[in-house]
């Protein structure tokens, strides 16, 4: 795909973010652009970027996660210094079908923004008519999941698949890009089996047809999380594209997230499973913050269980929550067995009061947080109420 010289820095504010890491870094290293080696360098994770016209405050984006990205996670990212948000992915075939779990997905609160949403299928119809209603949700992007590698997405030819059937993935970008006015992001995978390059094939095409930004995770989908991710196609992909593209993987560190933006001259890194229970590693990354103290993660996790219950209901919430108590109190802050407690507690609030006994001078940290939280109304569809309650 033939490019044109790329824009100055000037001429690109307000427009994309920096191509280059060389326009980014606060002190010039030395770069080969062979094979992408360069000197340490101190890429700004406070710098705002722009996907089209939305900006995105910092350099970091928290990604999105089945089964953890809840409303009550993203607005959390946010308060700790990701630039931009993600749902988990949506079924487009759920949402053209009104099920109301999935249409619960698509509430948005006023403090979560910049937000994506991301939506998955194999229809280009279904999912520029799911694009319209994220779009009517609120949501300031529409996310495309041509990434996802768990066989019973890729199964019904969405996800990862697409890969393998780039005129396919092209048309639901074009559909998408075509059916809304926000701009419109893809996140995907190096390609399907171990070694592959089908994104960089694919990826400048998905641009033509109407990506504002794509997010890479270079292991491909045999591998799942195994193995590391390879950050030279990242580089290599940000050489062939006119638009901010997003590093994916192995980012577990402001260290590691300094060296891929310099390495690979990508405009934000996403972080994803280091920051389960773990909030405080955005801040980590974004800012140099320290570990927590025990009262501080007794306060945060108070509130998030507090939010999941209004945002999910008791019933669900209590099931959901349990997986975050061991990430929460994992990391030596807490015994083993004193998750093993929570995880067996009959209600939330039995274990809010367990928490609170455990850690007593959690409960000013947790008022405080209560207190500074936003209470602006969420932007809901018109849809029944039960969608919202956990019924």
């Amino acid at each position: 795909m033939p490019l044109s010289e790329p824009a100055s820095p000037e001429e690109n504010a307000g427009e994309y973010a920096p191509t280059r890491a060389g326009m980014v870094a606060t002190r010039p290293g030395r770069v080969n652009t062979c094979d992408y080696h360069f000197e340490t360098m101190q890429v700004d994770l406070r710098q705002s970027w722009w996907i089209r016209d939305v900006e995105i405050p910092t350099r970091l984006v928290l990604a999105p996660m089945a089964g953890v990205s809840v409303q009550a996670f993203r607005r959390q990212g946010r308060r700790f210094g990701a630039g931009l948000v993600c749902s988990e992915m949506v079924s487009c075939a759920g949402i053209e079908h009104r099920n109301e779990r999935t249409l619960g997905y698509l509430r948005v609160a006023a403090d979560e923004h910049p937000l994506a949403i991301q939506i998955f299928g194999s229809e280009r119809r279904a999912m520029a008519e799911a694009a319209r209603m994220v779009e009517a949700a609120g949501a300031d992007l529409v996310d495309i999941n041509f990434g996802c590698p768990v066989r019973k997405v890729t199964k019904t030819g969405a996800g990862a698949t697409l890969l393998d059937d780039p005129a396919r993935a092209t048309a639901i970008v074009e559909s998408v890009s075509n059916a809304v006015d926000v701009p419109v992001s893809v996140k995907m995978r190096r390609g399907l089996r171990d070694g592959s390059r089908t994104c960089l094939e694919v990826g400048p095409q998905l641009v033509q047809a109407g990506a504002a930004t794509l997010t890479l995770h270079p292991r491909s989908a045999q591998q799942m999380y195994t193995g590391s991710a390879e950050h030279a196609l990242t580089a290599e992909l940000v050489s062939l594209v006119d638009v901010p593209v997003i590093a994916s993987g192995d980012v577990t560190s402001r260290a590691k997230a300094q060296s891929v933006l310099a390495t690979t001259g990508a405009a934000a890194v996403m972080v994803g499973r280091g920051a389960q229970g773990n909030p405080w590693a955005l801040r980590q990354i974004v800012d140099d913050g320290g570990e927590p103290t025990r009262e501080e993660v007794v306060a945060e996790l108070v509130l998030f269980v507090r939010e999941t219950v209004r945002e999910l209901g008791e019933r669900r919430a209590s099931g959901f929550l349990k997986k975050f108590y061991g990430w929460y109190l994992g990391r030596g802050r807490f015994p083993r067995p004193f998750k093993q407690e929570l995880v067996v507690l009959d209600s939330t609030e039995e274990v809010e009061r367990r928490l609170l006994a455990a850690a007593p001078g959690a409960l000013p940290l947790l008022e405080r947080l209560q207190e500074e939280l936003p209470s602006g109304d969420e932007v809901l569809l018109d849809l029944p109420i039960s969608v919202y309650g956990g019924g």
